[in-house]
């Protein structure tokens, strides 16, 4: 299988590591990645509020580039970029497509945010068919945040307070998913720059509530929710006199945990928050 990759600014940068757990795992499953050349910024997470046409001027360069590959689905992990991406697709196709100076081209490819894709039947058959390891006795809340599954209009979410990829991934790879209440409320996203207490409080709210349903872990699939649930934790915990402590993995890290993909062990070692003595506690984690 051949599809088109944006992987966006972050995967180069801060988030390295589920840029590497991504293609860590589709060599396995048969998923080629190939990335749109020459690609450019999408704009998240400013560029839409400070100018309309300049951010929607962004992601339609992309989206036509993306047609001059030879691919008719395109992968895109970040779900703000999906968000971005979304959005220019509906509007330079929709009613008032003429409102802009911009055109697409013929044949945009179907854009996916990552976890719906690795969340199709297609998918889950390829993934349980390489399961080395199960992920049995692992209980784990999915955390999806504002941005892939919201608006229903521009994501086609089919229910967008609701979602179900990873819960679905989760459970495919032998784990529990719990189900509650938080799955898309905000962790704060950029405020972590600007309102840093803000940011505290929201996560120690996520955490209190995954703590509340049982849950010994939180998966994600934002690299955005990722850093603040993982850096946020100690702050959280001290302003709050509570110890949080609570894992926050990529789903593509627990499915490659599960395949025993060479590099997890690299992957969970950047994060803050430890990830890997819930695993050994388990019995899933192999000494070395």
């Amino acid at each position: 299988m051949k599809v088109a990759y944006y992987p966006g600014c972050s995967l180069e940068g801060t988030a390295k590591d589920y840029a590497e757990s991504i293609q860590g795992i589709c060599n396995p499953l048969g998923v080629q990645l190939h990335e749109v050349p020459d690609w450019n910024c999408c704009g998240a997470t400013a560029a839409h509020s400070i100018d309309h046409r300049a951010s929607i001027g962004l992601t339609e360069r992309v989206l036509n580039l993306a047609t001059e590959m030879p691919y008719s689905e395109m992968l895109i992990p970040c779900p703000m970029c999906f968000n971005r991406l979304k959005t220019a697709s509906c509007k330079l196709q929709g009613d008032h497509k003429d409102r802009y100076q911009t055109k697409l081209r013929e044949s945009v490819p179907k854009l996916w945010d990552l976890a719906d894709f690795f969340a199709t039947d297609e998918m889950l058959k390829r993934v349980t068919e390489r399961i080395k390891k199960p992920l049995r006795d692992l209980r784990l809340v999915s955390y999806y945040g504002c941005m892939a599954n919201r608006p229903p209009e521009i994501t086609a979410a089919s229910d967008c307070e609701n979602p179900l990829s990873m819960d679905r991934i989760m459970e495919n790879l032998g784990g529990t998913p719990i189900p509650w209440p938080f799955k898309t409320d905000c962790c704060g996203a950029m405020q972590m720059l600007s309102r840093p207490d803000i940011v505290s409080t929201l996560v120690e709210k996520l955490f209190h509530m995954a703590r509340r349903v049982g849950a010994q872990g939180v998966v994600v699939s934002c690299q955005m929710c990722q850093a603040n649930l993982d850096m946020f934790q100690a702050r959280a915990g001290t302003d709050r006199k509570k110890r949080l402590a609570l894992p926050v993995y990529y789903f593509s890290e627990l499915i490659g945990l599960a395949l025993e993909v060479k590099g997890v062990r690299r992957w969970l070692k950047k994060h803050f928050t430890d990830p890997i003595a819930l695993l050994r506690e388990l019995g899933l984690w192999e000494k070395g």
